[in-house]
Order: C-alpha cells, then sequence, then structure tokens
C-alpha cells in the first residue's frame, strides 16, 4: 500500500475578497473529491487572496499507481479552471 500526497500552488489573479476565494476553491474541491475520489483541503494561504495552495491525498496498491492517480489530478486541474491557474505542483509517495 502506498500513499502518495500532491501538492498544488494556484494563483487567482481576478479575485478580490475571501469570499470570491471560496466560490472558486470549493467547487473545485468537491470536483476533485467527486471525481478523483481523493482527500483534499486548502492547506496554506488561508489569508491571502490571490493565491491558494491545497493538499490532495490519495491511497492505492502501489507507489506508481498513486503517483499515476495524483499525475491526473494536477492535469486536471491544469485544465478545469481559467479563475484558477495552476502555479506549480509536487507529488510525494509516502511508503
Amino acid at each position: 500500500m502506498a500513499v502518495g500526497l500532491l501538492t498544488i500552488e494556484l494563483n487567482l489573479p481576478m479575485n478580490g475578497s475571501l469570499k470570491g476565494k471560496r466560490g472558486i476553491l470549493k467547487p473545485l474541491i468537491a470536483r476533485l473529491r467527486r471525481e478523483f475520489n481523493v482527500s483534499v483541503c486548502e492547506a496554506d494561504l488561508q489569508d491571502e487572496l490571490s493565491a491558494a495552495v491545497l493538499e490532495v491525498a490519495c491511497v492505492s496498491q502501489t507507489g506508481a499507481l498513486a503517483h499515476r492517480q495524483l499525475q491526473h489530478v494536477a492535469n486536471a486541474v491544469e485544465g478545469w479552471r481559467l479563475d484558477a491557474q495552476l502555479v506549480d505542483y509536487r507529488i510525494e509517495l509516502l511508503g
């Protein structure tokens, strides 16, 4: 069994309020949970209006499967939202 952790850094250039940020991130988090069956949380920069950091975790049989699933998640985030631009991401395998 392997646990994978994906850290996603997002730029929210058109956002001007915490309410607007929440309006961008909540649907994105819900869609990731629904479509990829992963755990997601906003991990850093909660008070920053124009940036966000999401942590995505998954459990899989092997490290290769976990890495592949998290790579699909990162690619999906990059393609889904125009108001949340993917700046960088990092995948770590635990175990």
